[in-house]
């Protein structure tokens, strides 16, 4: 565009203005009086400076909430419902997006669109803290808390942009027996119980993309088991309006299986068998329905029993829909057009000739990336203190990687500013949730973490020290309660143990002992003085629970002086490792067992695998959170074991190879009394019970 003097000076004093966050400033006086025929310059014009205004980083102007603690501490929901959220528009604005940003469900929260990521692309990311824990026990460590407690600190009270990246907890667990994910106390997400129950509905859009997979996985069994190759070829493609014409995904898998024609009259009898043919074993579909319930009588099932299916009957099972591996696509995509390319890759089984079978083969990709197209989006909220949060993906992580998704990350990084922080969490221990983060998330998004924040309460510590065995809910046996400076210090052994975990990735520590009312000073010091002995940078006792972000005001100051650290960061593998040694390092290195014992069914996958192409895929272990080892009963550090590799498997949408530890359960059960006894709807003012 060519623009003359008169555009050009305005311009320049819009420019300058949406460099200053100034709104934009006519020079009417600089216009000369032949401008009568200006309109169209100064829509140029107008033009021009929206699309820089666009470009810019907006400084934040964050409002944030005040905290008037209680004591004692009420529940979490009394707390949530006693603080009244800002509009999420407002927030949004306070955080610098804009309006055509962001899309709106309802007044409390809202989805970000990933345009965001393109308008702030030359913006330096913020600093990268990951909160992981200990080794968890039933007694509870509290890092969501954790994470909540940091950011409200960092933004309400230090005054720095944070952003907390939460997962999506499953309904399973809020009606089952753990209840919600919102953190607790003074350090919560809100409003809590839209954070519980179905938030922006992106588990029910895996639910249903899930679904519709092994929908056509048995209705393709079935119809390739009924007819023959011309009619199967017919109906494949059919003739419309008196043309046929091949759809791009059937035109993608024409050329996966090296046939270059894209005419349908012009292929020969077999080359239209082995376009209409999948094949499928049913013996060997590894993809499996799901449910976002707690349902043990779905773990084991028969479909096909309807005289329509014609004896077409197979044993399968339900999964909790977070153990979907759409979850975990989710979960790692950098945007649309890579979620789209993982979905069509992900294998469902294999053809008799032992052939993997995939999505873009049952020609359903496009119509998953549909069911997906919104859930791709993060979700807005924010803590009692009005400092903002993401909420996004929730993959299960025994069997997936078990950390909040990367776009969230991403997003949260360029929002902060360069001198901001974002603090997302990894799902249970440091063995666990804290490893795949480095080995399996870092590597799909490139960032690199500055500080782990790791979790430990001393009650959880006297556990692992040998204290005596709790459940949830029953009363704490007398060691749990009393000073008890012995037990304390065994049970460091697993603090311990996790800190030189973290090392092992070059990612400096700091320890966050989550203080409850019945710990003594003695037991709080002598934690710290262990993990500080350790090489944690430092180790803060925090009181978010009770007093919100000013109780982890020490904790936010040893992030900061943490993420101010030389790091070295490093994965504990080369990808080109054979998959064997890749388990074995990991195994080795992070659990701390003597070797790996692979059952033969377990050698012949691995040898599949490799064939097939797979083995340059980082490794997801699937191995029981409550114990270092596979034996969930040990607790501390347990030595001298072999880890037995049952079965391994893959995930080759979501770009991993997982082994089996033992036996895994994908679908947890109710107990005898799940939380849904206590949760309760006043149908006059719609207001929820029964929510913790």
């Amino acid at each position: 565009v060519t623009v003359n003097w008169v555009m050009q000076a305005d311009v320049a004093v819009l420019v300058g203005d949406a460099h200053r966050g100034l709104p934009p400033m006519w020079l009417n006086s600089s216009i000369p009086a032949f401008a009568h025929d200006s309109m169209n310059r100064r829509n140029v014009v107008r033009s021009s400076s929206l699309w820089v205004r666009q470009q810019q980083y907006l400084p934040w102007k964050l409002r944030t909430l005040k905290l008037q603690p209680l004591s004692p501490v009420p529940s979490d929901i009394e707390i949530s419902r006693s603080q009244t959220p800002k509009a999420i528009d407002q927030l949004a604005q306070e955080i610098g997006l804009l309006p055509e940003e962001l899309e709106a469900y309802g007044r409390t929260k809202a989805k970000v669109r990933l345009s965001l990521l393109d308008r702030l692309k030359e913006q330096p990311d913020g600093k990268y803290v990951l909160v992981a824990g200990i080794t968890p026990t039933p007694l509870g460590e509290g890092k969501s808390t954790v994470t909540i407690g940091l950011v409200q600190a960092l933004s309400a009270h230090l005054k720095l942009n944070s952003v907390a990246c939460l997962r999506q907890p499953s309904q399973g667990p809020t009606f089952g027996v753990k209840g919600g994910a919102a953190g607790g106390g003074y350090a919560q997400v809100i409003p809590m119980e839209e954070f519980n129950l179905h938030l922006t509905g992106d588990i029910h859009a895996i639910t249903a993309a899930n679904n519709l997979v092994a929908a056509a996985i048995d209705a393709r069994i079935l119809h390739e088991s009924t007819q023959s190759d011309k009619a199967l070829y017919n109906r494949l493609v059919p003739s419309v309006n008196g043309m046929r014409r091949f759809s791009p995904i059937q035109l993608a898998r024409l050329h996966r299986l090296g046939i270059s024609k894209s005419d349908p009259g012009a292929l020969t009898p077999e080359e239209a068998k082995t376009f209409v043919r999948l094949d499928l074993d049913p013996e060997k579909v590894t993809w499996q329905r799901v449910i976002d319930t707690n349902d043990r009588f779905l773990r084991k099932i028969t479909v096909g029993q309807a005289n329509t299916e014609k004896g077409h009957s197979r044993q399968t099972q339900f999964d909790i829909a977070v153990a979907s591996e759409i979850m975990a696509i989710l979960a790692l995509s950098d945007g649309l057009a890579d979620m789209k390319q993982r979905l069509g890759r992900m294998v469902v089984g294999s053809s008799r000739s032992g052939q993997p079978v995939t999505a873009d083969d049952l020609g359903v990709t496009g119509a998953l990336a549909v069911l997906m197209k919104d859930a791709i989006k993060p979700t807005l909220m924010q803590t009692l203190e009005g400092t903002p949060v993401f909420v996004h993906a929730g993959p299960f992580a025994n069997i997936a990687h078990g950390n909040s998704s990367v776009l969230a990350d991403k997003l949260a990084l360029k929002l902060v500013g360069e001198d901001g922080y974002v603090v997302t969490e990894a799902g249970f221990g440091a063995d666990i949730g804290m490893e795949k983060f480095f080995n399996i998330k870092c590597r799909a998004s490139g960032l690199k973490p500055n500080v782990v924040v790791l979790v430990a309460t001393v009650r959880a510590l006297k556990m692992h020290g040998g204290g005596p065995n709790v459940s949830a809910g029953a009363p704490l046996p007398k060691e749990y309660i009393m000073e008890n400076l012995k037990l304390v210090a065994d049970g460091c052994s697993n603090l311990k143990k996790q800190i030189q975990i973290a090392h092992l990735f070059g990612v400096p520590v700091v320890v966050a002992l989550n203080v409850f009312q019945t710990d003594t000073q003695a037991e709080i010091d002598l934690v710290c003085r262990i993990a500080e002995k350790t090489g944690a940078t430092a180790a803060v006792p925090c009181h978010h629970w009770s007093r919100g972000g000013r109780g982890s005001v020490d904790l936010a100051h040893a992030v900061k002086e943490a993420a101010r650290q030389k790091n070295n960061f490093q994965f504990l593998y080369d990808l080109q490792m054979p998959i064997h040694e890749k388990i074995r390092t990991i195994a080795q290195k992070v659990y701390g067992a003597e070797d790996i014992d692979l059952s033969p069914e377990a050698q012949a996958k691995i040898e599949y695998y490799t064939q097939q192409g797979y083995n340059t895929l980082p490794i997801c272990m699937a191995k029981t959170h409550l114990s270092l080892s596979h034996m969930p009963e040990k607790k501390g550090v347990p030595t001298g074991f072999v880890l037995p590799i049952r079965d391994v498997r893959a995930s080759i949408g979501a770009g991993f190879i997982y082994p089996l530890v033992g036996s895994m359960s994908t679908m947890p059960g109710l107990p005898t009394r799940p939380c849904f006894y206590d949760i309760d709807l006043d149908p006059v003012t719609e207001e929820i019970t029964g929510l913790f």
